[in-house]
């Protein structure tokens, strides 16, 4: 019997699907415009259309994966579920003092974001923990019942639980949640010693506010998926991409919906990886553009670098400081809001500026032709011949150049332009967007683009890639075969995997690293329990330990790696130092060898086996090149002057072993790629576009 794995990853704009055969490695790929509204609607699309294109019913299906934007968007939009916090007496107002630091020194009107869970719905409780997690004042269970009825009352959906140093002990915070399951079991309940067991009050406040903010939605949203897939056929169980690029079955996703933030762009990265594994390439810059946003991250030895912090609904998008702190791994990127979809205005000063604001998929771009006014990149790269109008998503939808050229009035005129260059000024706009947010997210982590390749990916990213690869000065760029869709493969590489972290506050000596295998044994066993529920055999089972470390004295930390076995065994001169000098150094450039290191926090990542998706490998047919010219059409070089006729590549016809120079277009149904000139592009043995710059 044939069997398949389905990847679908709902996002601003589009809906991605791909379906893979498990025997052949065959891929098939689908897009469709997102239904907001009812997300639902959007996937069984995808879902129907792949199966009857492969010809099998939906109990073929083994294995189906899914990212979202649901959790980012409810924080950011502000359409969660009414939620309550109950803390310790005196510390209600943690929420709003926040760190009591200004994330911009010089606004005089600053705005601060605003708590999800209002000042009237922050409620106290009497009971106390020293900082070593001993019980200083018992909890006052009395207390409880008289908040019973303000919890009703207000029509609360959910409840935030943080009690002072509960990190240390979770005691208080599981009776109260035991008390809330028994008095109001329709709420639903959420305990920072289970969502985020970290040292520093604020961040684990915020987090488990946030994640219990989003909790009924997530639970009804990943409810009501299950049924649809259910009844179209699938039988088994449905699993979520969490922000750290691991699986999770929906059950523990539902519990801790927060650290489904970044699924989608997190998937992104991972077929990064995955492609640059396959083809010997371990040091990239991952490149996303889908309809709303562009996502960049560093690839350094065939690793993403993560963090262990994010922020979320900023008052000032690209302003650090100006969101709401979640304390989860996650795989460290920047996101920035240049999407196919992003709006293009002429500002008070008279300058043309790009998003972030974006036309989504309802209206969608004008010449999407669903009443969309405003000028956005696409229109942009329809006018500028990039985009083929009657071959978008494989001639499925018609692009109206028309729309497109009325709406780009609408900057052109203030600007006393035409059309067209009105269009080109977006389309630098965009490209210079990237390019900085790309130059700036690889120096601080210590990369140098002219020695990273970029590989690009998402409806947008191949008509885009060439320049921002020239501006950065690589050597080249990779766009790898179904570009466009390229993030619901990453789904289907990806191994069940979780985080788990836990506070321990020590200068590092012998005596420390020995009741830290202790502390690792415990989260080791909180991971075998969790990989056992998702399916994992205890023989595939993989364990990695980390260690938030600082110099002695310092105020943060950074996350090494630690050695394998017994850690009484480490010598703390010989290795345990030098793993924390590397790190540092390579973020920091100079480490202060002489001072002992303090650990503040063990982490661990409990994972099963990645998941072996074979790629077809195909022989080189070097003669494919003049099969697969579709034709030419006018397309819009600045380096040659302006619009340059321009051969047109039918993707699906290019062989391995094809070779051709810039400038070119190549379509495939899902995404358009663009070579710009002074280049040279070869399809490789997987079929992916490989292209060198020439300087």
């Amino acid at each position: 019997m044939t069997h398949y794995r389905f990847g679908f990853d709902i996002g601003g704009t589009f809906t991605d699907f791909v379906l893979t055969e498990d025997e052949t490695g065959r891929i098939e790929t689908h897009k469709t415009l997102t239904t907001p509204a009812t997300p639902a609607d959007a996937v069984m699309e995808g879902w129907r259309a792949l199966l009857e294109r492969v010809q099998a019913s939906g109990g073929d299906i083994a294995t189906a994966i899914h990212g979202t934007t649901l959790i980012t968007n409810a924080l950011i939009e502000r359409k969660g579920a009414r939620t309550a916090l109950l803390t310790t007496k005196g510390f209600r107002d943690i929420l709003e003092m926040a760190k009591e630091m200004r994330y911009d020194i010089y606004d005089l009107l600053l705005v601060l974001p605003e708590p999800l869970a209002p000042r009237h719905l922050r409620l106290e409780v009497r009971e106390r923990l020293n900082g070593r997690g001993e019980v200083v004042v018992p909890l006052a269970t009395a207390e409880l019942d008289g908040l019973q009825q303000t919890l009703a009352q207000q029509g609360v959906e959910a409840v935030a639980v943080c009690f002072l140093h509960a990190f240390q002990n979770p005691v208080h915070e599981q009776a109260v949640r035991a008390w809330l399951r028994e008095q109001l079991p329709q709420v639903s309940v959420s305990i920072s010693s289970e969502v985020a067991p970290e040292i520093r009050e604020y961040e684990r406040m915020s987090t488990t506010v946030c994640n219990a903010y989003v909790q009924p939605l997530t639970e009804r949203y990943i409810r009501g998926l299950t049924q649809e897939l259910a009844a179209g056929g699938f039988g088994h169980q449905l699993y979520l991409m969490n922000s750290s690029g691991g699986i999770v079955d929906a059950d523990t996703a539902a519990r801790f919906p927060v650290r489904l933030v970044e699924s989608g762009p997190a998937a992104g990265v991972l077929v990064s990886v995955y492609f640059g594994e396959l083809m010997g390439e371990p040091n990239l810059v991952s490149f996303d553009m889908g309809g709303t946003t562009a996502k960049i991250c560093l690839i350094k030895n065939g690793q993403p670098t993560k963090a262990n912090t994010f922020e979320i609904a900023r008052v000032h998008r690209f302003k650090r400081g100006s969101g709401l702190p979640i304390r989860v791994p996650t795989i460290e990127l920047i996101e920035i809001g240049a999407g196919g979809g992003s709006i293009a205005r002429v500002n008070e000063l008279g300058l043309l500026k790009v998003g972030p604001d974006s036309a989504g998929a309802a209206p969608g771009p004008a010449c999407y032709g669903f009443g969309g006014e405003n000028p956005t990149v696409t229109d942009a790269d329809a006018l500028l011949g990039y985009l083929n109008p009657d071959y978008f998503l494989g001639g499925r939808m018609k692009l109206d150049r028309a729309a497109a050229e009325a709406a780009m009035q609408r900057v052109a005129k203030p600007l006393n332009m035409t059309p067209v260059e009105a269009a080109h000024g977006i389309y630098q706009v965009v490209n210079e967007n990237m390019i900085s947010a790309t130059r700036v997210h690889v120096a601080e982590r210590g990369g140098d683009t002219r020695r990273l390749r970029l590989i690009a990916f998402g409806g947008a990213g191949p008509v885009h890639a060439h320049e921002i690869a020239r501006a950065l000065k690589m050597p080249g760029y990779i766009l790898p075969t179904g570009a466009g869709v390229a993030s619901a493969l990453g789904f289907l590489t990806a191994p069940a995997a979780f985080d788990f972290a836990r506070t321990f506050v020590s200068r590092v000596t012998p005596d420390t690293l020995a009741r830290l295998d202790q502390v690792y044994g415990e989260l080791e066993a909180e991971g075998r329990a969790t990989l056992a529920a998702a399916g994992v055999p205890e023989a595939a089972m993989h364990f990695t330990r980390y260690a938030d470390l600082r110099h002695v004295g310092q105020g943060h930390e950074i996350t090494v790696p630690l050695p394998e076995g017994k850690l009484a065994d480490v010598s703390i001169d010989a290795e345990l130092k030098p793993a924390f000098y590397e790190v540092y150094e390579s973020i920091y450039g100079h480490a202060h060898r002489h001072l002992d290191l303090e650990i503040m926090t063990c982490r661990l990542t409990a994972s099963g086996p990645r998941p072996n998706i074979q790629l077809a490998q195909v022989e080189n047919e070097p003669g494919s090149v003049e099969a697969a010219l579709k034709g030419h059409r006018p397309a819009y070089f600045a380096a040659l002057g302006g619009f340059v006729e321009t051969p047109v590549y039918d993707r699906y016809a290019l062989r391995a072993g094809a070779t051709f120079e810039g400038p070119a277009i190549v379509e495939e149904r899902d995404s358009t790629a663009v070579v710009g000139p002074n280049a040279t592009a070869t399809i490789d043995q997987y079929l992916n576009l490989v292209v060198t710059l020439h300087y």
